[in-house]
């Protein structure tokens, strides 16, 4: 059976990118950029994107723009990313929403923002690690990509 695609939201706010830091008991510490899987609800790749910024961050974002697909290799399967850029419009954390926010088992979603610096996304285990390929490739230039 196929894996159900996911959408990633490389999130700007002004000259930071919005990341989560993961800390799961009994993992390593990962890094990851808002996302998930597509729902059958969905209407589109860009609905599931809005839906996903708003549950993760309670965010609204605009200027979302297709930047990449990746395929990333899980478990002798493939898994589709679609990427888009985005830019932050307003954040809420009080209109958080999921099970990764009332499951404690599920770790902490802490929310970061980094400087669009290719080595500080090469230092971090960003999750998927094609994601992070991608990212120290492009970073110094999203601010042109996503308009």
């Amino acid at each position: 059976m196929p894996l159900v695609p996911s959408v990633r939201a490389v999130l700007l706010d002004d000259d930071r990118l919005v990341l989560f830091r993961r800390t799961v008991p009994g993992e390593e510490l990962y890094w990851s950029v808002p996302g998930g899987h597509v729902e059958p609800g969905d209407a589109s790749l860009e609905h599931t994107l809005h839906r996903e910024v708003l549950e993760e961050l309670g965010a609204v974002v605009s200027d979302v723009t297709p930047l990449t697909t990746l395929e990333c290799l899980r478990d002798g399967d493939v898994k589709t990313q679609h990427v888009y850029g985005c830019r932050l419009v307003s954040m809420d954390p009080a209109l958080r929403c999921g099970p990764e926010f009332s499951d404690p088992a599920r770790g902490l979603y802490e929310v970061v923002r980094l400087p669009l610096d290719p080595a500080e996304i090469a230092a971090i285990n960003l999750i998927p690690p094609e994601l992070g390929v991608y990212l120290a490739d492009n970073i110094d230039k999203l601010p042109e990509l996503i308009s």
